[in-house]
């Protein structure tokens, strides 16, 4: 099997996952305001994340006993059909329908990543799993920018036509081109649908523990920057709706570069569990220093250290667990820590806004905490390693 042939497959099916939730960012919000309320475009967001949370074990345990190639192809099926839909959505019942559809086909990234962990050696495997991570940053940049441009010329139709036909090219390259990658199957797992009893079970595992909290900390202080980030610039440096779109497409593009092209050196360098006490001292001083920046020259300086911190931190995250982990269990393992993340995305946006009402520097200032927290859960698994 040509592995970099079967990255490049996995990585299409990320990017285009991603492309396919960002590229409704111009317009739900709008798009709830016609259909009863712009208050609804927070629960249909929590929707999306809710589906993610209860699918990514699903789908990881199921590519453990099934293998991923068949997990992968079903679940981008799932994500054209919701894309498609949403072409044709004009009620709150078939918009809430078409987000719960595509959390559903999205989850499928546990198996993607397990994927990448069958495929990888212990010399490469945080690399690779940079590579998914850059995936993320590409689709985040160009998913709004390609929304408003076929929305305006097209209307809401054409967008779900354009995101759902990338969806079956997607599922055409993945059909021809992905070979299985799991060895050996595991069929002892019975109840797919229990997400309570795997997480119980992995947990016994002091590292893989450490590394579900450290992840979920992580994520759920990503989301409080992410959730007010576009408030604070509006409120205290006077950006417009285009501004901010620029300035998430800068933390996009700075996050694919470092995913990209970055991760392979430092871990060559550092290693893994260096590199995410690296990464996360950064996010600490990143997230401290946005509220505090004299000027949007300076903050766009945080930014860009906030995009180098997720870049070191994400990758050794997973890296880290494949190797915790037996591959008969990379799915499962891979699934769980990808519902944990989508735990982290409701929190986060939840205590942002709550923070944000009372101070606008407590949600960073409260995020640089979480982080805090995370380094502490870093240093007491890996002491040795990360002071040796």
């Amino acid at each position: 099997m040509k592995n970099g042939a079967s990255i490049l497959v996995v990585w299409l099916t990320v990017f285009i996952d991603l492309l396919g939730f960002s590229i409704i960012i111009p317009i739900l919000p709008d798009l709830a305001v016609t259909l009863g309320g712009g208050e609804i475009a927070l629960s249909v967001a929590a929707l999306y994340a809710l589906m993610n949370f209860l699918f990514s074990p699903f789908w990881g345990t199921l590519s453990d006993r099934y293998g991923r190639r068949p997990i992968i192809l079903v679940s981008v099926l799932i994500t054209a059909l919701s894309q498609f839909l949403f072409g044709f959505v004009g009620s709150l019942g078939l918009l809430a329908l078409q987000r719960c559809l595509a959390g559903i086909g999205s989850a499928n990234i546990s198996a993607a990543n397990a994927y990448i962990a069958d495929i990888s050696t212990k010399e490469n495997r945080t690399k690779n799993m940079g590579l998914i991570g850059a995936a993320f940053g590409m689709g985040f940049i160009i998913g709004p920018v390609i929304g408003g441009y076929v929305y305006e010329e097209y209307g809401l139709m054409g967008v779900g036509i354009t995101s759902g036909l990338l969806s079956i090219f997607n599922f055409a390259m993945a059909a021809i081109f992905l070979k299985e990658s799991l060895a050996e199957k595991n069929t002892t797992s019975k109840n797919m649908l229990d997400p309570i009893s795997p997480l119980l079970k992995a947990m016994k595992n002091r590292a893989v523990r450490g590394l579900f909290l450290l992840n979920l900390l992580f994520i759920a202080a990503f989301a409080l920057m992410q959730v007010t980030a576009a408030i604070l610039w509006e409120d205290h440096f006077l950006l417009t709706k285009k501004d901010i779109g620029l300035v998430f497409a800068f933390i996009g593009f700075c996050s694919a570069i470092v995913q990209a092209g970055l991760v392979g050196i430092l871990n060559k360098k550092f290693g893994e569990k260096r590199l995410l006490s690296i990464g996360l001292t950064m996010m600490m001083l990143a997230l401290i220093a946005m509220p505090l920046a004299p000027s949007m020259e300076w903050e766009l300086v945080a930014l860009a250290c906030i995009a180098l911190a997720n870049g070191c931190v994400s990758p050794s995250i997973l890296s880290l667990l494949s190797s915790e982990v037996s591959p008969k269990e990379q799915g499962n393992i891979m699934g769980l820590n990808q519902s944990l993340g989508s735990l982290g995305r409701v929190i986060g946006p939840v205590l942002g806004g709550i923070l944000y009402s009372f101070d606008f520097h407590l949600p960073y200032f409260g995020g640089a905490f979480i982080i805090v927290l995370a380094l502490l859960f870093i240093f007491d698994i890996f002491r040795k390693e990360i002071i040796k």
